[in-house]
């Protein structure tokens, strides 16, 4: 039987090609991406069915400017109210919403800034996702870190004064499976405080060996909570299961991770529906696992290698600014994260209103920190997964964020 699920696409086969064809044209040859597949553990929840039910009654056309008005004067706001925050209507009251958002990050945060830098270890794939840079059709360098490979990365990254990392992979269990993912947390933990992996979802089992080898907290992107949308964007692979996808961070926390971290991917959907599914994910997590660290993050698309027409869909920077602010006003006590897809001028400004997390040092190749930190080039490199807008590295980006009157924060956790 055909691999459907190729792993590099620089000398794809007529029959891959053939293949690659019928996956966009026929909907009829690719499986079903509500249907689980054989090893993917199914956890008891209600949480995708909360979320869901929410979106599904939701209509953002709806709200009035009274409702946001009430929504802004309301001391503990609900799902009501978050729902009128993320709405048309509440557009034009963005200064006050600013306004609110500063001072319930302020109240909760203080003048912090955490800064993490993502080191990806691997651009192997076998999902097939239109939208990706990494996915197993697009015609790319690959390339996967040895053991030492990782370790001289991370050396140069924790030389430069960074004490949090976030480990990054494409999903090919086959290519970058958990024990390799597990001896990177490992090596990470000699050189950092914290380390977050970012890589496929995976089974309780995986997370509490992940979580033994060193991974503080996980990071899942939905992508989009819009299933119908879901399935013409992921057209083979075992990210194709939205339901197992949806529950990663659930079944993270039960594997004992400290914390976890999620989000649509902006652009790829509606994305006030999006934003409103991704804000109620993280709630009922929180309600359900109290413990737990939570975060939301907030991507927009970027372009990628060999597409051209990926950019940013319907989101521009005044509405992703009114989805931060109606977050941090729904949930306070969250940490936001807003990454370097966004550009210097929009992080600094965000980081003194709704935010408290951003990426600096940044590189979405493979191998390439110590030409980027030291400028010497090493030839060896993968190519990205997507484009970033803000490339200021770490040195500058704690200067920038001291000259802005904040306190740029690199650990916060102590193990004892």
């Amino acid at each position: 039987m055909e691999n459907q699920f190729l792993v590099d696409s620089g000398a794809l086969s007529p029959a891959a090609l053939e293949r690659k064809h019928r996956l966009e044209n026929d909907p009829s040859c690719r499986t079903d991406h509500m249907a689980y597949l054989e090893g993917q553990e199914q956890i008891s929840s209600d949480i995708c069915e909360k979320v869901m039910r929410e979106v599904a009654s939701y209509d953002p056309s709806q709200y009035t400017a009274a409702d946001v008005v009430r929504a802004l004067e309301k001391e503990n706001p609900g799902i009501p109210e978050l729902k009128a925050l993320l709405s048309p209507a509440a557009e034009p009251f963005l200064e006050r919403m600013s306004q609110r958002a500063a001072a319930e990050t302020r109240k909760h945060f203080g003048n912090t800034v955490y800064l993490f830098t993502p080191l990806y270890i691997a651009n192997y794939c076998e999902n097939y996702c239109v939208y990706c840079g990494f996915n197993c059709y697009n015609h790319i360098r690959r390339m996967k870190l040895s053991a030492a490979q990782i370790e001289h990365e991370m050396q140069v990254i924790a030389e430069s004064g960074m004490e949090e990392i976030l480990i990054l992979t494409g999903e090919s269990r086959a290519q970058s499976d958990v024990a390799y993912i597990g001896e990177a947390c490992r090596l990470a933990r000699k050189y950092f405080r914290m380390v977050g992996i970012e890589i496929y979802p995976v089974n309780v089992a995986d997370y509490r060996y992940l979580h033994e080898c060193g991974a503080d907290y996980v990071t899942v992107f939905q992508e989009t909570y819009d299933t119908e949308k879901y399935e013409t964007l992921h057209l083979a692979g075992h990210k194709r299961v939205w339901p197992y996808r949806f529950d990663a961070q659930e079944r993270a926390l039960m594997g004992g991770m400290r914390g976890v971290a999620g989000s649509a991917l902006l652009g790829l959907s509606e994305f006030r529906h999006d934003a409103l599914a991704s804000a109620l994910h993280m709630y009922f997590l929180q309600r359900k696992y109290p413990q737990a660290e939570i975060s939301l993050s907030c991507p927009r698309l970027r372009p990628i290698i060999n597409n051209g027409r990926i950019h940013p869909q319907d989101v521009g920077e005044r509405q992703l600014c009114q989805i931060l602010c109606a977050y941090r006003i729904f949930l306070p006590f969250a940490g936001i994260t807003v990454s370097s897809r966004e550009s210097r001028r929009f992080r600094d400004g965000i980081v003194k209103i709704a935010a408290t997390k951003i990426s600096a040092g940044v590189s979405t190749g493979i191998g390439d920190h110590e030409s980027k930190y030291t400028g010497k080039e090493c030839g060896t490199e993968g190519d990205e997964q997507f484009e970033i807008a803000d490339a200021r590295s770490f040195r500058q980006m704690y200067q920038d964020m001291s000259g802005e009157g904040l306190q740029p924060v690199l650990n916060d956790y102590l193990y004892v």
